[in-house]
């Protein structure tokens, strides 16, 4: 059987390399398994005899995963990265040389039509990783009050246009419940005031991200995990986190600073070449952030 082609590619994948030092007989956690492609190039380096744990929430990652990833040293685990140290703890694992977290949505992700990722999907406004948890994101949207709206896309998405796109959405959906990913995206670009054509973003981006966030609790399993990854560690062990806005920046720069568990690799975030920018514009608002676990933390 010819494994399943992932559209994804793995950004600032050098640069991972790089600061993670993975080596022969390192284990090592990629807490987003995604595409694989950060998965296979660390397993590619600890083997024979290391090991990579690979997580996600996404079945379909973890199915399209193990064929993909076979004949290297790789454990593919349906799991949500806060919850390593039970991952590990079911493989009587102590402690792991390395973790990667990799925020960003992928490129199979988006290419999903049927769970409302891309904009102009004619599946269901969905959202959510793992299908079987949680609410979908078209409840939200058919059942917030106008307030409540507005304030999750203006907190998630950091969209200044959250009052105006929330009454928009009640207006549209008392005429018809909001069911598709086309529905909604188009709802906001007509709430939105014209820009010029040149604008990298949709103007439903950002509303797209608030709903994704909140369905997902993803900046709950971002704070969880950076206060639970570094007992996972050994002393020196490395934790590398991959963002793409700045509510997940935000808290990844402010648990690396304050948490004495903490030694900061990187003063300021990496981001990707602009040869890397140009033939893979999504990686373009990614930000890379490196910290060691301390010895005396």
């Amino acid at each position: 059987m010819i494994p399943p082609r992932s559209e994804h590619r793995p950004v600032l994948l050098d640069e991972v390399l790089h600061w993670l030092v993975p080596r022969p007989g390192h284990v090592f956690v990629d807490g987003t398994l995604g595409g694989g492609g950060h998965t296979r190039a660390i397993a590619e380096r600890v083997a024979p005899h290391g090991m990579v744990i690979a997580l996600d929430r996404d079945p379909a990652a973890v199915a399209a995963g193990h064929p993909r990833l076979a004949g290297l040293p790789v454990r593919v685990v349906q799991a949500n990265y806060c919850d390593l140290p039970e991952v590990l703890a079911a493989w009587e694992i102590a402690l792991v040389d390395g973790v990667l977290l990799d925020l960003g949505l992928s490129s199979d992700q988006l290419a999903d039509r049927e769970r409302g990722f891309s904009f102009d999907a004619e599946g269901p406004l969905d959202l959510r990783f793992d299908p079987h948890e949680g609410q979908p994101a078209r409840d939200l949207v058919n059942r917030f009050s106008e307030r409540a709206l507005a304030d999750l896309i203006y907190a998630n998405g950091e969209e200044r246009m959250s009052r105006r796109i929330a009454r928009r959405i009640v207006e549209e959906r008392k005429r018809q419940r909001i069911e598709t990913a086309r529905q909604l995206a188009e709802i906001v670009r007509g709430a939105v005031p014209r820009v010029p054509s040149h604008r990298r973003l949709d103007p439903a981006t950002r509303t797209f991200q608030a709903l994704r966030i909140a369905v997902n609790d993803e900046l709950g399993s971002l704070e969880s995990g950076l206060k639970r990854v570094p007992d996972c560690l050994r002393p020196g062990g490395r934790l590398a986190v991959i963002s793409f806005h700045s509510l997940e920046d935000r808290r990844v720069k402010e648990a690396f600073r304050g948490d004495p568990r903490y030694q900061v690799l990187t003063k300021k975030p990496i981001r990707p070449s602009e040869r890397e920018a140009a033939e893979n514009p999504r990686s373009r608002s990614a930000k890379l952030r490196v910290a060691a676990r301390s010895t005396h933390g």
